[in-house]
């Protein structure tokens, strides 16, 4: 199972983990895979701590880092200051979130609470973060929102460092390839997170035809051995995933929230733009379903959607665990593959198994060939 990028890359597994905690990248890597913190929404001395971290627990183990580097959002045309972007969200939807948390009795942040970090997007935005990213043992840094810039790509080959761009669509393949990324995570439908609207079974292979040789990973639907089995026969290198670390031991999932996970069935995933501006697959709530009513305002686009709700998640996630009516509100990003989501595991063990079943899965096949 060790594929030509598993090895170049130095990895046991072609399991690659995206994850926003620390411990779980760490398990990963520790575990023979490669683990990916997601970074969008640090501060560069809360990401110097957790990579400083990181590196520690590894070893010499390979980790990676993702970001969010969208082409188009509001301000992408032009620089907006945060009272700029402040001033374009409209009172009514500020008037419709502070009325959908006193429905659902949900209290406002004690005054010494901290104030959740601006959502920074764009290229330039983040250019000094991405430097910094730079300056880390990092193996692999990828951009899941649009193609990384041409002074990241040229920073990566200086570096060493292998440049990824996640991809819906044959063209967003074809575009992250033309911009000189290393690999290609070709993300389907069933993906938590930001994701489009073909299926992995037919985006996969679509992608690796279209870019080969570049490398690409399968991501969406992909949570057990069995179905990294099917990536690499559609012809990935390896597996990009996300929601099956959710529900780990290591993971800082909200606990409400990795309840409501070991519960769901795949049935209760919704695309919404609900939190970010973008369409992104998310557990179904009361929070999704307001939004989606069409007596309600509409999302705004990236970044002035999360721009208006980061104080309203904040104050639902810090009261969940004793409020009902934010217990109903509160979700996060999951992917369809939450249906099968229903123990809690150690990184160590789901790694283990993911490398298992893909044994018993190839052994299986070569006897159905043989007879």
């Amino acid at each position: 199972m060790r594929t030509p990028l598993a090895r170049e890359l130095g990895l046991e597994f072609p399991i690659f983990a995206f994850t926003h905690c620390r411990d779980v990248a760490a398990a990963v890597s520790k575990a023979g895979g490669l683990g990916v913190l997601g970074v969008a929404g640090h501060s560069l001395d809360h990401l110097r701590m957790e990579l400083a971290w990181i590196e520690k627990e590894v070893g010499d183990k390979p980790y990676g880092v993702d970001l969010l580097l969208p082409t188009r959002f509001v301000g992408s045309d032009g620089a907006l200051s945060d009272a700029d972007l402040d001033a374009r969200i409209p009172e009514g939807h500020r008037r419709f979130v502070d009325e959908l948390l006193a429905k659902y009795d949900v209290p406002p942040l004690p005054a010494d609470a901290p104030v959740p970090r601006e959502f920074s997007v764009g290229y330039e935005q983040q250019r000094e973060l991405i430097e910094f990213l730079f300056q880390h043992r990092i193996a692999l840094i990828a951009s899941a929102l649009g193609p990384p810039p041409s002074w990241m790509i040229e920073e990566g080959r200086a570096r060493g460092v292998k440049v990824a761009a996640l991809a819906g669509t044959v063209d967003h393949a074809r575009r992250h390839v033309e911009a000189g990324a290393d690999i290609v995570v070709a993300q389907g439908y069933e993906a938590g997170g930001h994701t489009g609207e073909i299926a992995t079974m037919v985006l996969v292979p679509e992608v690796v035809d279209a870019v080969s040789p570049v490398p690409v990973l399968a991501a969406g639907g992909i949570a057990n051995g069995r179905q990294l089995t099917a990536a690499l026969a559609l012809g990935a290198q390896g597996v990009w995933t996300g929601s099956v670390w959710l529900t780990t031991e290591e993971a800082e999932t909200h606990p409400v929230v990795k309840e409501k996970f070991l519960r769901a069935s795949s049935r209760d995933t919704v695309r919404s733009r609900s939190k970010t501006g973008k369409p992104a697959r998310q557990l179904r709530s009361a929070w999704t379903e307001a939004w989606e009513d069409p007596a309600n305002p509409d999302p705004l686009p990236m970044p002035l959607q999360p721009r208006l709700v980061r104080e309203a998640e904040a104050r639902i996630a810090r009261t969940a665990h004793k409020s009902p009516g934010a217990q109903q509100l509160i979700n996060y990003f999951v992917g369809q593959v939450v249906g099968s989501l229903d123990q809690i595991d150690s990184v160590r063990h789901v790694v283990e198994s993911f490398v298992q079943e893909y044994a018993d899965t190839m052994e299986r096949l070569d006897g159905w060939t043989e007879d």
